[in-house]
């Protein structure tokens, strides 16, 4: 056996990451052969869908700690990342052996010339199945018709929320984003909402039932309708790499990514002397994203994630110059991050945010750095 140190021992991996992201076009066809020559793993657990633009992983998240404090054997698959891949695959609240989850579907997915995430998707639907886990919570990608988790007939959905996003894909209003998602839904399925506004499509999308409740019971509501039964618990806050994640204690770490996140983090944040490291991804709404965060700090470090699609730093500081007393670009995110430190002492705090792919790219530095 190879060695942690060895290449060879993160060989699927590092397969994985040199994966296309996005497909040539957006569909199930491929997905579905996928699982046909792994012998469709994804019929071997029940599962609940999570779908929405925030709270996904919180949500998906508690979930499948809600069903491990039951008894069950769970399993999770979340996107994006932070710390790593193997973050994206877990079974009763423990990481999955990435590297053997991915040998499982290499050269079917090789074969089939299939994307990052339908290649994740597939490993986590195939350690499920060979983990034995009873119901699996899944987190959707990007929308929810053709996204490739979209070849599971869930008995329960859950949509968290739904704000604009992604509009070159998924529609230029929420009401056509929120059917993007909803197209979930398997005939009969019962749906769990954190927006009552979405009750009609639902059932218009063939949901079996619709139940509405506040953000912090989406996850209870959502296991007591796929158990039958009530839980014992309340679903505990979930710590999860990138989501309020403090760093120290003055330095915070979150990846709101859209201005509904954005409004969020605002919300709740204490008021404190904040100095900004900022990255966001050109397709979304920067401007506006940007306004939000000003009320947080009037200064900013601007910075861009190895993502194709984030802004430049400098672009991103020309747009946020009217917003902010100082602005400054810089390039190289660790640089970034050095600098917002420096700025934020002695007694100030940090705030580093807009991307979690900033984040991912922050963590990678980090480990590169300690080895």
């Amino acid at each position: 056996m190879p060695s942690p140190a060895d290449p060879l021992a993160h060989a699927n991996t590092a397969w994985l990451s040199s994966l296309s992201p996005w497909p040539e076009r957006f569909g199930l066809e491929r997905m579905k052969e996928l699982l046909d020559e792994l012998g469709h793993p994804e019929r071997a657990f029940r599962s609940i869908h999570v779908v929405g633009t925030n709270g996904k992983t919180t949500t998906t998240k508690q979930v499948e700690a809600l069903l491990a404090g039951e008894g069950v054997r769970s399993g999770a698959t979340i996107s994006p990342h932070v710390r790593g891949w193997a973050e994206r695959i877990s079974v009763n609240g423990t990481e999955a052996e990435l590297e053997r989850a991915l040998a499982r579907v290499r050269a079917p997915a090789e074969k089939l010339r299939a994307t990052q995430f339908e290649v994740i998707t597939a490993a986590a639907f195939a350690e499920f199945a060979a983990a034995g886990v009873e119901l699996a919570a899944v987190e959707a990608g990007l929308g929810g018709r053709y996204d490739a988790t979209n070849v599971i007939a869930s008995e329960v959905v859950v949509l968290t929320n739904v704000a604009l996003e992604h509009t070159r894909w998924l529609g230029s209003t929420r009401e056509e984003i929120a059917r993007e998602k909803l197209a979930v839904i398997a005939p009969g399925a019962k749906v769990v909402l954190g927006e009552e506004e979405w009750t009609e499509p639902a059932r218009e999308a063939g949901a079996g039932s619709v139940t509405v409740v506040a953000q912090e019971e989406l996850a209870r509501t959502a296991v007591e309708l796929v158990l039958g039964r009530a839980v014992r618990a309340k679903a505990a806050p979930a710590k999860i790499p990138g989501r309020l994640e403090w760093r120290g204690k003055r330095e915070l770490w979150d990846g709101a990514h859209n201005p509904a996140g954005v409004a969020w983090l605002v919300r709740h944040l204490p008021e404190r002397r904040w100095t900004l490291v900022c990255s966001i991804l050109g397709d979304k709404d920067v401007d506006a994203m940007l306004e939000a965060l000003s009320a947080l700090a009037s200064t900013l470090v601007a910075t861009s994630s190895f993502n194709p699609r984030a802004l430049p730093a400098a672009e991103l500081a020309a747009r946020a110059a009217s917003l902010f007393q100082g602005v400054e670009a810089i390039d190289d995110p660790a640089k970034a991050l050095a600098r917002g430190r420096e700025l934020s002492a002695p007694d100030g705090y940090l705030l580093v945010t807009g991307s979690l792919y900033l984040l991912a790219d922050l963590v990678s530095i980090e480990e590169a750095v300690r080895a």
